[in-house]
């Protein structure tokens, strides 16, 4: 059993490959909260242990679900222009921003449901969305109330709003940043529906001033804030984030030594993205750099359906150790309990503690470093969300017999 049990805080460094591993673990969960975690033999004779429904995951490895902190569920949704890889990327967010408005919400959430129900049977129980849809008032709201009705059907939902200013910096105009910042920032945070407000960055010196007002407008409505960081020249990016006390700052594939040091004196996290670098050819984050140099860091799946189509965050854990150096332990940390701080959820998910939600996966190996190894195939044998198990593992239908009988 991997309690993923520590102290306060999202782990750094050497605190990364610290598991909590139980041998011969057990838990108690009661109403869907853990209520004791220990050795078997201690569990199995406490008063309330004797009158519990036992499930044996004798010989497997039980562990906290998987936190994907950064996915795009819902934006940019399939179908269309916006597939066109001709397309620049202002004029995809357009098209896609376009075919939202177009698009009924209920198709929208049927589309998305499809791909949480994979994500449970592939152990996630709690993820975030993010938007996108540039300073589009209609189509953001529309993706934040479809993200609002997906919630805890079947797994935890966090929208994020992703602040993406359209065009080049000469030719957009203060009024989009005046309607993001007077008007969709608090309609959204007044109605409850976003944690997060992102923003997708931009090198243009020419945009800085904007950012730093959005970044500053949205702490001071209580959002929590992120940078999405994707592109080259980091070191402004990485400034701002921390003057603004972002809780993560986010893809980072172009970060050099001397930015990762800066990084490291601050309390903001890096999340590193395997499956995106492994989709599209480019560059990998430097994640043995951030542990190394003391950065918290979380791992999630950048799930888009058009760029980063992986939604598997066992895909993430391995491509993390076979390409980015990090450990099985470390990947499983990031990929738990700081995913977990990373959405400012960790007091209730993220590692098997008394008090905590029961969300945990019993996986279809022995030891946990078989995570690191395996490409491709689904270990995942139980996925429990609050005490109740939302997938478990099926049998292969039987095959037909040799002769079928003929009709008539």
């Amino acid at each position: 059993m991997l309690t993923l049990r520590g102290a306060g805080g999202p782990r750094r460094g050497a605190d990364l490959r610290e598991l909590g591993i139980i041998a011969d673990g057990a838990l108690l969960i009661c109403d869907g909260v853990i209520t004791e975690v220990g050795p078997t033999r201690r569990v199995e004779n406490l008063r309330m242990a004797r009158s519990a429904l036992e499930i044996n995951a004798a010989g497997r490895v039980v562990m906290p679900g998987f936190v994907d902190s950064h996915t795009h569920l819902l934006f940019p949704p399939p179908g269309g222009a916006a597939d066109r890889e001709t397309d620049t990327p202002t004029a995809a967010a357009d098209t896609a921003a376009r075919l939202v408005r177009a698009t009924t919400a209920q198709r929208l959430e049927m589309r998305a449901r499809t791909y949480l129900e994979a994500m449970a049977r592939h152990g996630t129980t709690t993820l975030e969305t993010k938007t996108g849809c540039g300073p589009d008032e209609s189509a953001e709201l529309k993706l934040l109330r479809v993200a609002s009705a997906l919630n805890r059907d079947p797994i935890d939902i966090v929208p994020t709003f992703l602040c993406r200013m359209p065009g080049h910096a000469s030719t957009y105009s203060g009024h989009d940043e005046a309607r993001v910042l007077t008007e969709l920032l608090p309609k959204i945070r007044r109605r409850g529906l976003a944690s997060f407000a992102d923003l997708a960055w931009d090198p243009d010196p020419a945009r800085h001033a904007c950012f730093a007002r959005y970044l500053q407008t949205a702490r001071s409505l209580g959002f929590g804030c992120k940078l999405h960081a994707a592109g080259p020249g980091c070191a402004v990016a990485i400034t701002m984030a921390i003057e603004h006390l972002a809780i993560s700052i986010e893809h980072l594939e172009h970060a050099t030594p001397g930015e990762v040091a800066v990084l490291a004196g601050s309390s903001t996290m890096a999340t590193v993205l395997p499956s995106a670098s492994f989709s599209n050819g480019g560059c990998l984050a430097p994640a043995r750099g951030l542990i190394d140099a003391g950065v918290p860091i979380a791992i999630a799946t950048n799930f888009n359906f058009h760029h980063s189509p992986s939604l598997n965050m066992q895909t993430a854990i391995s491509l993390a150790c076979m390409r980015m150096g990090m450990t099985a332990g470390e990947a499983i940390s990031a990929a738990t309990i700081n995913g977990a701080h990373s959405l400012g959820r960790a007091a209730r998910i993220g590692s098997l503690e008394p008090g905590k939600s029961a969300d945990l996966l019993i996986l279809n190996v022995h030891d946990y470093r078989e995570l690191g190894h395996h490409f491709g195939t689904n270990l995942v044998r139980m996925t429990m969300k609050r005490g109740k198990f939302i997938y478990k593992e099926g049998e292969v239908a039987p095959r037909f017999p040799k002769k079928l009988p003929l009709a008539g």
